[in-house]
């Protein structure tokens, strides 16, 4: 590396680490098709819906829509989908170019199952339709689309008359001087395989335009007047700083309102270092979707970061729904909220009940490529959202059982003497964790796929030794290749022609941790398969079924590029321009990592993988964590709502750097940090390479002790969790909730995000604030008991308290009228507590009855899918607890039992308790019974988990 490319990543490097730099980054005024955008203001339509075009099938409706200010036509597609949704696709007619449209395969999973829908009438004004027992009408002039739950209007489209679609066209003055030759290049499709929707033989049938029809289009594209102005800047090249953007197919940026008429609330569209409930945008900058490498960011901003899913949920007491934006281009979203007159509904007021004024969220939606392809999910409760959102786009995978586990890292561990170091202090302390981390110090001068070797000589031998105790150990793998002709990985990507492309054809390069760097094209599935091979036991060196893997800077990152990142008119796989495809690029190499985790396992398996980039569909290839945050209070404070934000938007095993990356906290802000995040669904801490050492073994001895408590109190609650993340496997739930998930007609709970559930049996609220020795705590439910987990004193639903919460304590309930399966025998790692018994707490309700799964499996393999696995019910009623097989094809057996169960809640002293076994044998049960916080422990029931078994109580 030369001294101006030392100076060069210098520079960047301090300059990022001092803090965010804002003028590194652009705001809506300076992108082009934002500012066109966002300037659109509210008034008449241009767009109306011709009728005369109206063509149906069982489960579609499509329609052309004309822009009469140009005569442009547009085609409308709205479809029916199972499970209450709705999906609507706006695209060009007759485009010069197919637009892009993202493949199902990673982000939707697969084409959607189609539902009927059913065209209720339809007269000069519109068409009304219905798609299962929700209600759509389909305004002509000016076009709109309303949707409506129990006749109550709950979405719409186009109510403010937002609609902008920039259709594709020649640049002025250029077409007719070079000729008929250009006319036969720009009708040559983006994609090689072009993915017409929807799927179904009679709409093709139905829905295929004549060959005269799509000509006649395109001359009339080619020949009317654009709807900007000719001389507007940033239509056909745009330039930032000193970078400039060819945009060689001009100005494609498409744009949409979405009202939420009734709803206040609404939430989403991470990720974004924000409150749980989005605010009003209108002095400031929209929220902007665009995967970016940010240090140090600010909180309480609008301002892109790591991660986009352009998904919405909006709530009230009566229903929830949701909206995604399938669109991997760079995406802002304007927020407004009013109160809406019902006359606004004047078209459809037969369907309009109720007051004349309602709460009214207004959104805005503009990318800058693609179509408009939205999805509509009706609820109607936020449990149905959930789960049709999961059944777009997947479901968390089931990680293996020590991913769920404390993890613990830094940039960087020195070497193979310090990894032994940290693990041996880890041990004296009586400090469990289960994974050991490298960052890229422990490669060959940042080649990844490599070692250094004068300081990880023996990396096998290494993570034996971690193994031996249950240990793994995760490294890193970055999708930036060091320009090296002596570096195989690169040498082989270059000569298959598999890196990312300049304009001109060529390799793209940029400077990222090895200085010069080129990028694997994983838009290209023979690229994905390519990167996955490098992970196999003979070609990856040192490699064990015990390392795993961290993907960082793939959002990707690159110092030298515009934004810290790819130039937007880079060229990926099949001609597709990086603009099209930005924000998928970081789930394509997690996606990729993945795959080559489980194929050096034969597909015997479970991967896990940390990525920092993102898109929804993500949840379905590993973890998330909310990237370079950094060590002060209020970047605690600001991980819980990013946290819950992610796993509402389906990314649900996320979590925030332990500690923060930068700084140096103190050991307070430390100790707080812990205790909140032994409740992430991830748990890692981690630290920037210039931080003082913070091994939790480094704290004064009071702050240790409560930190391993905090650890220690993760790794009883692990069975729980696992379970928690089963059940979110089969239906998308959240593992970490808002309140309102669980109480959706609590009003109260609707703007809280300082408190939050771990899945839906304990509320937990962190302590976020410097020397704060109490918490104000919100108990939700006015029919509820909330047992404090430490003491079982109890606490009424429905009301704020304020909570003793000193250092030691962080504030903890688990729900009355549930069961949590804990492990509570002390262990170095969760790999060596396979075989131990469990203790049930039974937390009773007001009915004295409660619920409770237990999920068990081998924890670490894909046999769970050969019906492998143990899920029993537990059920307390009538003084007897009960343990139900909840499916009974599983086939699983293994040694855990019920040692210990703690009922509390319970009234009075029982005489005598019996347990009655699947074998029809009976015995007594030894008890205790404390009377002052009315708990009941029964002794050694000594039954097998996978066992039906009855435990009655006299």
């Amino acid at each position: 590396m030369s001294f101006v490319h030392v100076c060069i990543c210098i520079s960047v490097l301090v300059s990022q680490s001092l803090s965010v730099n804002k003028d590194n980054f652009k705001s809506c005024d300076q992108s082009g098709f934002c500012k066109r955008q966002r300037n659109y203001e509210p008034g008449e339509s241009t767009y109306i819906a011709l009728l005369n075009s109206l063509k149906t099938t069982s489960t579609s409706i499509e329609l052309q829509l004309l822009n009469k200010k140009n005569s442009v036509k547009l085609l409308l597609q709205v479809i029916g989908l199972q499970d209450n949704t709705i999906r609507v696709k706006i695209n060009e007619l007759s485009p010069l170019k197919l637009r892009y449209e993202i493949p199902y395969g990673e982000v939707i999973t697969k084409q959607p199952v189609q539902q009927e829908i059913k065209v209720d009438g339809s007269s000069q004004k519109g068409v009304t339709f219905t798609v299962g027992d929700t209600t759509g009408v389909i305004s002509a002039e000016p076009f709109r689309m309303d949707i409506f739950s129990s006749n109550e209007p709950v979405i719409s489209l186009n109510a403010r008359n937002l609609l902008k679609f920039e259709h594709m066209r020649v640049k002025p003055g250029w077409f007719s001087s070079i000729g008929s030759g250009l006319k036969s290049w720009f009708s040559q499709p983006f994609r090689e395989t072009p993915q017409p929707d929807p799927p179904n033989d009679d709409h093709e049938a139905e829905s295929d335009h004549k060959e005269g029809e799509n000509e006649e289009g395109k001359e009339e594209n080619e020949e009317n007047k654009e709807d900007e102005p000719k001389d507007e800047p940033n239509m056909w090249e745009e330039t930032y700083k000193t970078f400039t953007d060819s945009k060689p197919n001009g100005p494609t940026s498409v744009g949409m309102d979405i009202s939420f008429p009734g709803f206040q609330f609404v939430y989403g569209i991470p990720q974004h270092a924000d409150s749980l409930a989005l605010k009003t945008t209108k002095n400031s900058d929209p929220y902007r979707l665009f995967n970016l490498d940010v240090f140090e960011y600010d909180i309480y901003s609008p301002m892109a970061l790591y991660g986009s899913v352009p998904m919405m949920i909006a709530h009230n007491e009566k229903k929830t729904v949701a909206v995604f934006w399938h669109n991997a281009a760079e995406t802002w979203v304007d927020i407004s909220s009013n109160v809406a007159d019902k006359t606004i509904f004047s078209k459809v007021a037969d369907f309009v009940q109720g007051n004349n004024e309602i709460p009214q969220t207004d959104t805005h939606w503009f990318s800058e490529s693609g179509i408009i392809d939205l999805f509509i999910m009706m609820g109607p409760r936020p449990k149905d959202v959930f789960r049709q959102y999961a059944l777009i786009t997947g479901t968390t995978a089931l990680p293996p059982l020590f991913s769920i586990a404390y993890h613990q890292c830094r940039w960087n561990y020195n070497d193979e003497a310090d990894v032994a170091a940290v693990e041996e202090n880890m041990d004296k302390a009586d400090i469990p964790f289960d994974v050991m981390w490298l960052d890229i110090e422990h490669t060959d001068g940042k080649r990844y796929f490599t070692w250094a070797n004068d300081k990880f000589p023996n990396p096998k031998d290494m993570i034996g030794k971690l193994s031996s105790k249950g240990r793994k150990m995760v490294i890193i793998v970055d999708p930036h290749l060091k320009k090296d002709d002596s570096y195989d990985v690169y040498t082989d990507a270059k000569s298959k022609g598999y890196f990312v492309k300049n304009k001109d054809g060529s390799d793209y390069e940029g400077w990222c941790w090895p200085g010069t760097s080129a990028w694997p094209d994983f838009i290209n599935p023979d690229v994905q398969q390519w990167w996955a091979s490098k992970f196999v036991y003979d070609t990856q060196p040192g490699s064990t079924p015990d390392l795993f893997v961290w993907n960082d800077m793939n959002e990707p990152s690159v110092f030298n590029g515009p934004e810290v990142t790819f130039l937007k008119d880079l060229i990926h796989h099949g001609g597709v321009e990086n603009r099209d495809v930005h924000n998928i690029y970081g789930l394509y190499v997690q996606k990729a990592t993945a795959d080559g985790l489980v194929l050096r396992s034969g597909g015997r398996d479970r991967p896990f993988v940390l990525t920092r980039a993102f898109f929804a569909g993500s949840q379905k290839y590993g973890a998330v964590w909310t990237g370079d945050n950094m060590g002060e209070w209020s970047h605690l404070k600001i991980s819980i709502p990013m946290i819950l934000s992610l796993n509402i938007a389906g990314i649900t095993f996320s979590g925030a750097d332990i500690g923060g990356f930068f700084k140096n906290p103190d050991a307070e802000l430390q100790t707080r940090w812990y205790q909140a995040g032994s409740f992430y669904p991830f748990f890692r801490a981690h630290a920037h390479l210039d931080t003082k050492r913070r091994e939790p073994y480094l704290l004064p001895e009071e702050n240790m002790k409560i930190v391993r408590d905090a650890i220690r109190a993760r790794y009883s609650l692990l069975p729980y969790l696992y379970t928690q993340f089963y059940l979110a496997e089969k239906d998308g739930r959240p593992i970490m909730q808002p309140l309102w998930v669980e109480f959706p007609e609590e009003t109260a709970t609707f703007g809280i995000d300082d408190n939050f559930l771990l899945g839906p049996a304990l509320l937990v609220r962190p302590v976020t604030e410097q020397g704060a020795t109490t918490a104000n705590v919100y108990f939700p439910g006015s029919d509820q008991i909330w047992y404090d987990v430490q003491t079982y004193a109890q606490f009424s639903g429905g009301q704020e308290k304020n909570i003793d919460a000193p250092l030691n304590k962080i504030p903890v309930y688990q729900r009355g009228g549930t069961i949590i399966p804990r492990k509570m025998r002390i262990r170095r790692s969760a790999t060596l507590s396979y075989q131990d018994p469990f203790t049930l707490i039974v937390c009773l309700d007001k009915q004295a009855k409660a619920l409770g799964h237990l999920y068990a499996d081998d924890y670490r393999s894909f046999q769970y899918k050969n019906r492998e696995y143990i899920h029993r019910g537990l059920i307390f009623e009538n003084n007897q607890l009960e343990s139900k097989n909840f499916d009974r094809n599983s086939k699983y057996t293994t040694k855990e039992w019920i040692e210990k169960i703690v009922i509390a809640g319970f009234k009075k002293t029982p005489n005598k308790i019996f347990l009655k076994k699947s074998d029809g044998s009976t015995i007594e049960l030894g008890h205790s019974f404390n009377s002052e916080n009315k708990v009941l422990t029964i002794r050694k029931p000594d039954v097998n988990i996978s066992e039906d078994w009855r435990i009655t109580i006299n």
